[in-house]
Order: structure tokens, then C-alpha cells, then sequence
């Protein structure tokens, strides 16, 4: 059964509990969503709390997928540029489908519910969003439509002596 998505959903406690249950989840299963295994709730809850300042403020939009039970198994926010000369792309960031679902074709399922919600913004053109190399996740990007047009070499320090490419992709939206 395939997920149900939505875009700016209604912020409640069930809601943010869940996605700080999936970040921590998605983290300790080695996904690179902003941490390094292992991490806890706690670790997670002040990122939120960030994404969730830039929500209320007007910058970022928030897509949930969840589940046929309705809990949250999907995330990616939305960030608008607030810079007036790239404010024709936004930028993808926190994407996520929780391991129980990995394997099923939601995540895919997740870049389609991002673009179609990227297209639906007034003015938008691009999607852009950046990755950590050596993972892989570079070549799913690639699979939904992503182009690689940048990469830094050694951007992202996973731990002494592990350092990765910070590698940036765009989907024109046209």
C-alpha cells in the first residue's frame, strides 16, 4: 500500500513526535540526514525545532507521508530561498522514508510528492539539494531526475579520519 502524502499538514505533538522518531530511526539505520549513529530523541529535537521556527516563519514547507496506520513514515522540507535572485528554486532537505518502509519504492514515491509540491509554489523552477557522498544516495537522485552539477571534496566530517563529498543536485522542474 503506497503512502499518503501532504504538504503543510497541521503541527501537533503526534505529528512532531513522529518525525523526531523517524529522524532518529532513519539516522541509526546510517541514513544521511544530518546526524551520525547513534542518536536519540534528544539529540534530534533541537533540529526540529529549527525546521519548525523556519516553517512558522514562512521559509520552509513540510511533506509528510504516512503510513496506512497514519503514522509518519516520510518526510522532506521544503526550503524557500529567501534571496531575491534564487527565489525561482528551493532547496530539499531532511528527506527521509523510515527503514521498516525502505525497499518499497516510497522513497521514490516521496521525490514525485516533493516535485509535484515544488511545482504547485508560484515561480518555482528547481528543486536543489545536496548529499553526502559515499553513500549511494547520490545514484537514487540521480534515478528520480537529479543532476549532479556540484561537489565539494572532504565538506562533511562524519568522523575523524571520514571525511565525504558534499555533492549537489538539481531537478529542473520545466
Amino acid at each position: 500500500m503506497a503512502l499518503t502524502f501532504e504538504l503543510d499538514p497541521k503541527v501537533d505533538r503526534a505529528l512532531r513526535d513522529g518525525i523526531t522518531e523517524l529522524w532518529a530511526d532513519v539516522s541509526d539505520a546510517g541514513g544521511a540526514v544530518g546526524f551520525v549513529p547513534p542518536v536519540t530523541i534528544d539529540d534530534v529535537r533541537p533540529e526540529l525545532v529549527r525546521h519548525l521556527v523556519a516553517m512558522a516563519e514562512g521559509h520552509t514547507r513540510l511533506l509528510v507521508g504516512r503510513d496506512r496506520e497514519g503514522a509518519v513514515a516520510a518526510t522532506a522540507f521544503l526550503a524557500l530561498n529567501t534571496h531575491r535572485l534564487m527565489t525561482h528554486w528551493l532547496w530539499l532537505y531532511t528527506v527521509m522514508v523510515h527503514p521498516r518502509h525502505q525497499g518499497k519504492g516510497y522513497g521514490r514515491d516521496l521525490m514525485d510528492a516533493a516535485a509535484d509540491a515544488a511545482r504547485g509554489i508560484g515561480g518555482i523552477e528547481a528543486i536543489r539539494l545536496t548529499c553526502r557522498g559515499g553513500t549511494g544516495v547520490d545514484r537514487f537522485y540521480t534515478s528520480c531526475g537529479y543532476k549532479e552539477v556540484g561537489r565539494v571534496p572532504d565538506a562533511i566530517r562524519v568522523a575523524e579520519g571520514d571525511d565525504r563529498d558534499d555533492i549537489i543536485m538539481l531537478l529542473p522542474l520545466g
